[in-house]
């Protein structure tokens, strides 16, 4: 819930100096600042959308509705949409379903608070995430989706999980789905999202199951996004 008429026209030199050929850009902004960024150079994405097509849903959206805006994608299950509007995890795979269906790319969202990860219970936390979209999703829809890591210790607090402690998750991540079918968790798109930083992506990036990142805090600073986009390629 930020942005500005202002800042919207900021973006307008985002991908300046980025390799478009190999980095996938995609922007989700409040859905009330869609149009303005329509045939701006780079993929749209909703901030969530609902699981359900129409009807007297107020304040809701739906899949067509950012699909008539131009929008590829959509994160879905954000852990402050958990958090704030209560999303539960089978919610959160009906959701990516209604996006795949729509030929949307879900951006989904798994991660977990402090208390769980000092407690020892970050695997099984993560695998009730992920078990839900398995239990939801066939192979061949999940192979359409993107997973995104983000520790919710990490989000927006300034404190990074190590490069280390991010691969550790990815590659959990990675594993638990190959579980479920080897080839789809091995081509998956993973993100790490939590405080990614310009003068820390790229060692983040580099780590072997990280494939990019979802950018909170740094994405309003279009100087530090571009940077952030830079070092993904």
């Amino acid at each position: 819930m930020n942005g500005s008429r202002s800042l919207v026209s900021d973006f307008s030199a985002l991908t300046d100096g980025v390799n478009t050929d190999t980095v996938d850009v995609v922007i989700c902004p409040p859905a009330c600042y869609l149009p303005a960024f329509e045939n701006a150079g780079f993929a749209l994405g909703g901030q969530t959308l609902s699981e359900l097509d129409n009807g007297a849903h107020t304040g809701d959206i739906s899949a067509d509705m950012l699909k008539e805006f131009g929008c590829q994608y959509v994160i879905v299950g954000h852990s402050e949409r958990r958090e704030d509007h209560g999303e539960s995890n089978e919610l959160v795979a009906k959701k990516a379903l209604k996006a795949i269906e729509n030929d949307l790319v879900p951006i989904v969202c798994v991660g977990e608070s402090l208390a769980t990860r000092e407690a020892g219970e970050l695997e099984d936390f993560l695998a009730a995430q992920l078990d839900a979209l398995t239990a939801t999703l066939s192979a061949q829809q999940l192979a359409k989706a993107v997973i995104a890591y983000e520790p919710i210790w990490a989000i927006g607090t300034g404190v990074t999980a190590s490069p280390q402690q991010a691969q550790e998750a990815h590659a959990f991540i990675r594993a638990h789905l190959a579980k479920f079918d080897a080839d789809v968790a091995s081509g998956l798109q993973l993100l790490y999202g939590g405080s990614v930083k310009a003068d820390n992506a790229a060692e983040l990036f580099a780590q072997p199951d990280i494939d990019g990142g979802l950018i909170g805090g740094a994405s309003l600073k279009v100087d530090d996004f571009r940077k952030i986009c830079q070092a993904a390629g």
